[in-house]
């Protein structure tokens, strides 16, 4: 049993026991990082979810550092879809869902009366596992949510739409067609585009649920590169069934298994991910990884 880094509701950084293991150069960098820099972690402590009677998740407590890749890995059913949706109250949306524990995001309780839904999901943007650009332009898809947060300047809605498409690795195909209708461009411009549209209200984080599963390799290889490119400046949470493409692109990956039918999906280990596809505290990650199982 370690410690594990938790951020407490005024942005101080704690340490506190629990199952999870955790790298020690993230906790040492989570440790020194001051309160002004740990825009866009989130710290999970004892989480667990319900639909009505049935509990999917329980027990699940991790740190996500800010300004890194972290990968949802583990076998179909494992919950890591429905942890995802918590990190920006998707949930909330399908009714008769429980959610128990804490989760905060820099220190705020994301659960609680103070915060929105609407501005978390500013701050927290998604990307599905299937392109679903809006029925509009190019343009119009990018500037969508910058207009709903109050900006009608053309300009300024010009250079958010610029930023967010060059963000996405899309601006040099598109820029002289922003008129061009959204259904036009292939899946993966179309799954860049919709990165784009996330990352107009400028979020903190960007949580990504298989977004190159519908995709052919040159389009995964064009996701996987824009998204080595965001992380300097954007935490990323994505859930991948592919090993290889969490081992090239995340810098921690969690392990999510659910035993049996009759068991709620838990962490098996989270770790560096390196250290996770070489050297696994537990051998149930090295069956899922090396495909033995799953």
């Amino acid at each position: 049993m370690v410690s594990t880094l938790l951020v407490t509701g005024d942005g101080a950084l704690s340490y506190d026991a629990g199952s999870v293991t955790l790298p020690r150069t993230v906790a040492q960098e989570g440790a020194a990082s001051k309160a002004a820099d740990l825009q866009g972690s989130f710290s999970l402590a004892d989480v667990s979810v319900a639909y009505g009677r049935d509990r999917v998740i329980e027990g699940v407590s991790m740190y996500v550092p800010p300004r890194s890749v972290t990968a949802l890995i583990g076998p179909s059913g494992c919950g890591k879809s429905t942890l995802l949706r918590c990190l920006n109250r998707m949930n909330d949306e399908l009714g008769n869902v429980h959610v128990g524990g804490t989760i905060t995001l820099d220190g705020a309780d994301i659960m609680g009366r103070a915060m929105d839904p609407v501005e978390l999901r500013m701050r927290v943007g998604q990307v599905f596992q299937r392109p679903n650009p809006f029925p509009m332009t190019i343009w119009d898809n990018v500037a969508y949510g910058p207009r709903t947060q109050g900006i009608r300047k053309r300009s300024e809605l010009d250079e958010l739409v610029e930023e967010s498409l060059k963000g996405a690795a899309l601006w040099a195909e598109v820029k002289n067609n922003l008129k061009k209708h959204a259904f036009e461009l292939s899946g993966g411009q179309q799954q860049r585009l919709c990165i784009a549209r996330a990352l107009a209200t400028k979020p903190e984080v960007i949580l990504m649920d298989e977004p190159a599963s519908a995709l052919d390799p040159i389009s995964t290889q064009q996701i996987e590169d824009t998204i080595a490119q965001l992380k300097d400046s954007v935490t990323i949470v994505i859930v991948t069934h592919n090993m290889q493409q969490a081992a090239r692109i995340s810098d921690q990956t969690a392990f999510m298994l659910r035993e049996s039918l009759d068991e709620p999906a838990h962490l098996v280990e989270m770790d560096e991910t390196r250290k996770m596809f070489t050297n696994p505290d537990d051998a149930r990650t090295e069956s899922y990884i090396t495909g033995r199982f799953g």
